[in-house]
Protein backbone atom coordinates (compact mmCIF):
# COMPACT_ATOMS: atom_id res chain seq x y z
CA UNK A 1 0.00 0.00 0.00
CA UNK A 2 1.18 3.53 -0.79
CA UNK A 3 0.80 5.85 2.20
CA UNK A 4 1.74 9.50 2.60
CA UNK A 5 2.02 10.89 6.13
CA UNK A 6 1.96 14.62 6.80
CA UNK A 7 3.47 15.65 10.14
CA UNK A 8 2.59 19.02 11.61
CA UNK A 9 5.46 21.11 12.97
CA UNK A 10 3.99 21.10 16.49
CA UNK A 11 4.39 17.32 16.67
CA UNK A 12 8.05 17.59 15.65
CA UNK A 13 8.95 20.20 18.23
CA UNK A 14 9.10 17.82 21.20
CA UNK A 15 11.89 15.22 21.02
CA UNK A 16 9.83 12.52 22.75
CA UNK A 17 6.93 12.80 20.29
CA UNK A 18 9.27 13.06 17.30
CA UNK A 19 11.16 9.91 18.35
CA UNK A 20 7.96 7.92 18.97
CA UNK A 21 6.52 8.88 15.60
CA UNK A 22 9.83 8.02 13.93
CA UNK A 23 9.63 4.52 15.41
CA UNK A 24 6.01 4.11 14.27
CA UNK A 25 6.77 5.37 10.76
CA UNK A 26 9.79 3.06 10.52
CA UNK A 27 7.59 0.10 11.46
CA UNK A 28 5.04 1.10 8.80
CA UNK A 29 7.71 1.60 6.13
CA UNK A 30 8.88 -1.98 6.66
CA UNK A 31 5.61 -3.24 5.15
CA UNK A 32 4.29 -0.38 2.99
CA UNK A 33 5.60 2.25 0.57
CA UNK A 34 5.73 5.42 2.66
CA UNK A 35 6.48 9.10 2.04
CA UNK A 36 6.62 11.73 4.79
CA UNK A 37 5.84 15.43 4.31
CA UNK A 38 6.44 17.81 7.20
CA UNK A 39 5.69 21.36 8.22
CA UNK A 40 7.52 23.53 10.71
CA UNK A 41 5.51 26.69 11.25
CA UNK A 42 6.12 26.81 14.98
CA UNK A 43 9.87 26.44 14.48
CA UNK A 44 9.78 29.12 11.77
CA UNK A 45 8.01 31.64 13.97
CA UNK A 46 10.54 31.03 16.74
CA UNK A 47 13.50 31.34 14.33
CA UNK A 48 12.23 34.68 13.01
CA UNK A 49 11.40 36.03 16.48
CA UNK A 50 14.92 35.25 17.70
CA UNK A 51 16.17 37.49 14.88
CA UNK A 52 13.74 40.31 15.56
CA UNK A 53 11.48 39.56 12.61
CA UNK A 54 7.75 39.66 13.34
CA UNK A 55 5.63 37.05 11.58
CA UNK A 56 2.70 38.50 9.62
CA UNK A 57 -0.21 36.33 8.49
CA UNK A 58 -3.00 36.90 5.98
CA UNK A 59 -5.84 34.35 6.09
CA UNK A 60 -3.58 32.01 8.06
CA UNK A 61 -0.72 32.16 5.54
CA UNK A 62 2.66 33.66 6.44
CA UNK A 63 3.61 36.72 4.40
CA UNK A 64 6.90 35.65 2.83
CA UNK A 65 9.32 38.44 1.99
CA UNK A 66 12.77 37.73 0.51
CA UNK A 67 14.18 37.65 4.07
CA UNK A 68 11.48 35.23 5.17
CA UNK A 69 11.93 32.88 2.18
CA UNK A 70 15.61 32.63 3.12
CA UNK A 71 14.53 31.60 6.61
CA UNK A 72 11.96 29.16 5.14
CA UNK A 73 14.71 27.31 3.28
CA UNK A 74 17.00 27.30 6.34
CA UNK A 75 14.31 26.09 8.75
CA UNK A 76 11.98 23.86 6.70
CA UNK A 77 14.45 22.33 4.24
CA UNK A 78 17.36 22.72 6.67
CA UNK A 79 17.12 22.24 10.42
CA UNK A 80 13.61 20.72 10.71
CA UNK A 81 14.16 18.34 7.81
CA UNK A 82 17.62 17.30 9.02
CA UNK A 83 16.38 16.75 12.57
CA UNK A 84 13.52 14.53 11.36
CA UNK A 85 15.79 12.61 8.97
CA UNK A 86 18.33 11.87 11.72
CA UNK A 87 15.56 10.82 14.11
CA UNK A 88 14.11 8.44 11.52
CA UNK A 89 17.53 7.00 10.80
CA UNK A 90 18.09 6.39 14.52
CA UNK A 91 14.77 4.52 14.52
CA UNK A 92 16.02 2.20 11.76
CA UNK A 93 14.71 3.84 8.58
CA UNK A 94 16.69 4.81 5.48
CA UNK A 95 15.40 8.38 5.18
CA UNK A 96 16.29 10.83 2.42
CA UNK A 97 15.70 14.54 3.04
CA UNK A 98 14.05 16.38 0.14
CA UNK A 99 11.98 19.43 -0.68
CA UNK A 100 9.68 20.23 -3.56
CA UNK A 101 12.72 21.77 -5.25
CA UNK A 102 14.32 18.35 -5.65
CA UNK A 103 14.09 17.24 -9.32
CA UNK A 104 10.94 19.35 -9.74
CA UNK A 105 9.04 17.22 -7.23
CA UNK A 106 6.48 20.00 -6.67
CA UNK A 107 6.17 23.13 -8.80
CA UNK A 108 4.20 26.13 -7.61
CA UNK A 109 3.01 29.56 -8.71
CA UNK A 110 2.69 32.69 -6.60
CA UNK A 111 -0.58 32.57 -4.68
CA UNK A 112 -0.97 36.34 -4.24
CA UNK A 113 1.31 39.38 -4.52
CA UNK A 114 0.11 40.38 -1.06
CA UNK A 115 1.66 37.22 0.40
CA UNK A 116 5.02 37.55 -1.37
CA UNK A 117 6.74 34.23 -2.07
CA UNK A 118 3.88 32.01 -0.92
CA UNK A 119 3.18 29.38 -3.53
CA UNK A 120 0.24 27.27 -4.66
CA UNK A 121 1.24 23.81 -5.94
CA UNK A 122 0.29 23.33 -9.57
CA UNK A 123 2.22 20.21 -10.59
CA UNK A 124 3.88 17.23 -8.96
CA UNK A 125 6.32 14.79 -10.52
CA UNK A 126 6.35 11.64 -8.40
CA UNK A 127 9.11 9.80 -10.27
CA UNK A 128 11.76 10.66 -7.68
CA UNK A 129 9.51 9.33 -4.91
CA UNK A 130 8.88 6.15 -6.94
CA UNK A 131 12.61 5.68 -7.42
CA UNK A 132 13.42 6.12 -3.74
CA UNK A 133 10.68 3.96 -2.24
CA UNK A 134 11.37 1.31 -4.87
CA UNK A 135 14.96 1.12 -3.60
CA UNK A 136 13.89 0.89 0.04
CA UNK A 137 14.38 4.53 1.02
CA UNK A 138 11.99 6.77 2.96
CA UNK A 139 11.50 10.19 1.33
CA UNK A 140 11.10 13.04 3.83
CA UNK A 141 9.81 16.16 2.07
CA UNK A 142 9.93 19.74 3.38
CA UNK A 143 7.17 22.13 2.27
CA UNK A 144 9.26 24.29 -0.05
CA UNK A 145 8.48 24.33 -3.77
CA UNK A 146 9.81 26.06 -6.87
CA UNK A 147 9.52 26.29 -10.61
CA UNK A 148 11.63 25.85 -13.72
CA UNK A 149 12.60 29.54 -13.65
CA UNK A 150 14.43 29.20 -10.34
CA UNK A 151 11.81 30.69 -8.04
CA UNK A 152 11.40 29.39 -4.47
CA UNK A 153 8.04 29.35 -2.69
CA UNK A 154 6.84 28.79 0.85
CA UNK A 155 3.98 26.28 0.54
CA UNK A 156 1.34 25.36 3.10
CA UNK A 157 2.25 21.94 4.50
CA UNK A 158 -1.18 20.43 3.90
CA UNK A 159 -1.22 21.57 0.28
CA UNK A 160 2.31 20.21 -0.14
CA UNK A 161 1.16 16.85 1.21
CA UNK A 162 -1.73 16.75 -1.26
CA UNK A 163 0.55 17.56 -4.20
CA UNK A 164 3.02 14.85 -3.20
CA UNK A 165 0.22 12.34 -2.55
CA UNK A 166 -1.18 12.97 -6.03
CA UNK A 167 2.23 12.66 -7.70
CA UNK A 168 3.04 9.55 -5.68
CA UNK A 169 -0.42 8.08 -6.38
CA UNK A 170 -0.90 7.42 -2.68
CA UNK A 171 -3.82 5.26 -1.67
CA UNK A 172 -3.99 6.81 1.80
CA UNK A 173 -3.09 10.30 3.02
CA UNK A 174 -2.72 10.71 6.78
CA UNK A 175 -2.68 14.15 8.38
CA UNK A 176 -1.22 13.73 11.88
CA UNK A 177 -2.22 16.79 13.88
CA UNK A 178 -2.55 18.12 17.42
CA UNK A 179 -6.34 17.59 17.48
CA UNK A 180 -8.45 14.44 17.90
CA UNK A 181 -10.14 14.76 14.52
CA UNK A 182 -12.87 16.82 12.89
CA UNK A 183 -15.65 18.06 15.16
CA UNK A 184 -19.22 18.66 13.99
CA UNK A 185 -21.68 21.31 15.15
CA UNK A 186 -22.35 19.40 18.38
CA UNK A 187 -18.65 19.33 19.26
CA UNK A 188 -18.40 15.57 18.72
CA UNK A 189 -15.48 14.12 16.76
CA UNK A 190 -16.80 12.47 13.60
CA UNK A 191 -15.46 9.04 12.70
CA UNK A 192 -16.20 9.60 8.98
CA UNK A 193 -17.18 12.47 6.72
CA UNK A 194 -18.07 12.68 3.05
CA UNK A 195 -17.03 15.62 0.90
CA UNK A 196 -20.64 16.84 0.98
CA UNK A 197 -20.63 16.83 4.78
CA UNK A 198 -17.27 18.63 4.79
CA UNK A 199 -18.71 21.36 2.56
CA UNK A 200 -21.61 21.79 4.99
CA UNK A 201 -19.27 22.15 7.99
CA UNK A 202 -17.33 24.87 6.19
CA UNK A 203 -20.44 26.63 4.84
CA UNK A 204 -22.05 26.68 8.30
CA UNK A 205 -18.94 28.10 9.95
CA UNK A 206 -18.27 25.00 12.03
CA UNK A 207 -14.89 24.28 10.44
CA UNK A 208 -12.83 27.46 10.26
CA UNK A 209 -9.23 28.68 10.03
CA UNK A 210 -6.67 25.87 10.11
CA UNK A 211 -9.26 23.07 10.14
CA UNK A 212 -11.07 24.58 7.16
CA UNK A 213 -7.79 24.71 5.23
CA UNK A 214 -7.00 21.11 6.17
CA UNK A 215 -10.43 19.91 5.10
CA UNK A 216 -10.20 21.76 1.80
CA UNK A 217 -6.83 20.08 1.21
CA UNK A 218 -8.35 16.70 2.09
CA UNK A 219 -11.17 17.16 -0.41
CA UNK A 220 -8.64 18.18 -3.07
CA UNK A 221 -6.68 14.98 -2.41
CA UNK A 222 -9.77 12.80 -2.77
CA UNK A 223 -10.69 14.48 -6.04
CA UNK A 224 -7.16 13.87 -7.33
CA UNK A 225 -7.46 10.13 -6.80
CA UNK A 226 -6.29 9.51 -3.23
CA UNK A 227 -8.53 6.74 -1.93
CA UNK A 228 -9.02 8.00 1.61
CA UNK A 229 -7.77 10.79 3.84
CA UNK A 230 -7.39 10.48 7.60
CA UNK A 231 -7.10 13.36 10.07
CA UNK A 232 -5.83 11.89 13.32
CA UNK A 233 -4.16 12.79 16.64
CA UNK A 234 -0.40 12.46 16.31
CA UNK A 235 0.01 12.60 20.08
CA UNK A 236 -1.82 9.28 20.53
CA UNK A 237 0.47 6.35 21.27
CA UNK A 238 0.50 3.81 18.42
CA UNK A 239 -1.64 6.00 16.17
CA UNK A 240 -0.03 4.91 12.91
CA UNK A 241 -0.51 1.20 13.58
CA UNK A 242 -4.11 1.87 14.64
CA UNK A 243 -4.82 3.65 11.37
CA UNK A 244 -2.99 1.04 9.26
CA UNK A 245 -5.01 -1.75 10.86
CA UNK A 246 -8.28 0.05 10.11
CA UNK A 247 -9.15 0.90 13.71
CA UNK A 248 -11.24 3.96 14.46
CA UNK A 249 -9.09 6.96 15.32
CA UNK A 250 -9.59 10.52 14.25
CA UNK A 251 -11.73 11.22 11.17
CA UNK A 252 -11.79 9.39 7.83
CA UNK A 253 -12.75 11.46 4.81
CA UNK A 254 -14.17 9.80 1.71
CA UNK A 255 -15.86 10.90 -1.51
Amino acid sequence: MRILIKLGGTLLDAAETRERLAREITELAAQDEVVVVHGGGKQMTRFLAERGVESTFVNGLRVTTPDVIDAVVKVFAGSVNAQLVTTLRAAGSRPVGLSGLSAGLVDAVQLSPELGQVGKPVASDGRLLDLLVGAGYLPVVACVAGNANGSIFNVNGDQMAVACAAGFQAEVLIFLTDVDGVRDQTGATRAQLTTTEVSALILNGVATAGMQAKLESAVSALRQGVGQVLIAPGARQGIIRLLRDGNSAGTKLVL
